[in-house]
């Protein structure tokens, strides 16, 4: 595929966002239906592979072009932002201990549009706590695995053509807490999808739960060696989830905040014709929103380009940012419907909309607590998972 700069990656979605993602947008909240078009419009602009690195032919593009595409398609839909940014962290994970047949099988298609992956990492006994999955990988012979477990709130659940999946190391003489990581075909025997997702926000991103029965995974589609999935999660996984997530979210808090300054720049008084953007008052509180939009916005980009260039100690901005972003996404959006009104609260209403999927920020994992308390234990030399 030919290579694309960050100024040509960001224009095409943007053309994406406003002619495919933004007319489809209050249907696919209404309905909660899954955004396969605005994904597949993506994908066909050659955006599928925007964090695979050149050699392996994706767009090399690291954490900050990532927000940065989030954060577009976060503006218009936070569904289409979540799942996008979802397949690229499964990307992401696939590309960076890839063997030549993983390339050949996962990372071609995924660079030339075909293919849709996403993670699976959560479940319903472990919660929050994520990085200790209780799914097992059992050993059936040197050339292949079972995989039985139960995984839940996985993006693109039943659409995705692959899934990241962290399980408990298969070796019998792995020490305890060694975690692996595979990737399972969208359409492997012995994946029993549950209902669809139905939630108060978030509402396309087919987020649902997957029981794997004995589920047979060949040698091959382990990711790096056994036991690595906690290099992957704090290496590529965290990176990169935090990233895609912050952006989408940013991307929520600005469109709340342009909707808001619309209806106040054009909403005139009956008695005096002042519109509600003369009053004192409003503009002082529309001013404290856009700073708060906009610092947050910066901490993003700085987390970003500082995971770009290496830098050693730069998960507290990492975490701090979708920390901050969570209470930014939620505080815009509620303080908008404040400032707009009843008219807020109408059905369809943009505003509500941005509401509702905002408050997701705070809930998916790693929490907001989790987050700030990462941040300190990194700050002040504590282990990371100490609890």
């Amino acid at each position: 595929m030919p290579l694309l700069d960050l100024s040509e990656i960001l224009r095409r979605t943007e053309e994406i966002a406003r002619e495919v993602v933004a007319p489809s947008a209050e249907a696919v909240d209404r309905e909660g239906r899954w955004p396969e078009a605005n994904l597949r419009a993506l994908q066909q602009a050659g955006l599928g592979g925007l964090v695979i690195p050149r050699e392996s032919g994706g767009l090399g593009q690291g954490l900050f072009a990532l927000a940065r595409v989030c954060e577009t398609l976060g503006r218009v839909c936070g569904s289409t932002a979540m799942c996008f940014g979802m397949h690229h962290v499964g990307s992401a994970v696939l590309a960076a201990k890839a063997t030549a047949d993983q390339k050949e099988r996962y990372l071609i298609p995924i660079n030339e549009g075909r293919h849709l992956t996403t993670l699976a990492l959560s479940e319903p006994g472990t919660g929050s706590q994520f990085y200790i999955p209780q799914t097992r990988l059992a050993e059936i012979s040197s050339d292949l695995f079972q995989v039985s477990g139960v995984k839940s709130f996985v993006t693109n659940g039943g659409h995705a053509d692959s899934y990241v999946i962290s399980t408990v190391a298969a070796s019998p003489n792995a020490p305890p807490g060694q975690f692996s990581c595979v990737v399972l075909p969208g359409q492997a025997p012995g994946m029993i999808w549950q209902e669809s997702w139905k939630g108060v926000g978030m509402r396309g991103n087919a987020s649902r739960t997957v029981e794997m029965k004995n589920v047979e995974v060949p040698r091959r589609d382990l990711l790096g060696n056994e036991g690595e999935e906690i290099w992957y999660l704090f290496t590529v996984i965290a990176p990169h989830f935090l990233m895609a997530m912050a952006g989408t979210y940013i991307g929520i808090a600005a469109a709340a905040l342009e909707e808001i300054k619309a209806h106040l720049t054009r909403r005139r008084q009956a008695h005096s014709g002042a519109t509600l953007g003369q009053q004192t008052l409003i503009q002082h509180r529309f001013g404290a929103l856009w700073a708060e939009v906009e610092r947050t916005r910066r901490l993003i980009y700085h987390a970003a380009s500082q995971g770009d260039a290496g830098s050693a100690d730069v998960l507290p901005a990492l975490c701090s940012a979708k920390a901050e972003v969570a209470d930014c996404a939620v505080h815009v959006a509620n303080e908008a419907m404040t400032l707009a009104g009843g008219i807020a609260y109408r059905e369809g209403s943009i505003l509500q909309r941005c509401l509702r999927d905002a408050r997701a920020a705070h809930v998916m994992a790693p929490t907001t607590d989790n987050l700030r308390i990462w941040v300190g234990r990194a700050l002040l030399g504590q282990p990371l998972l100490g609890d």
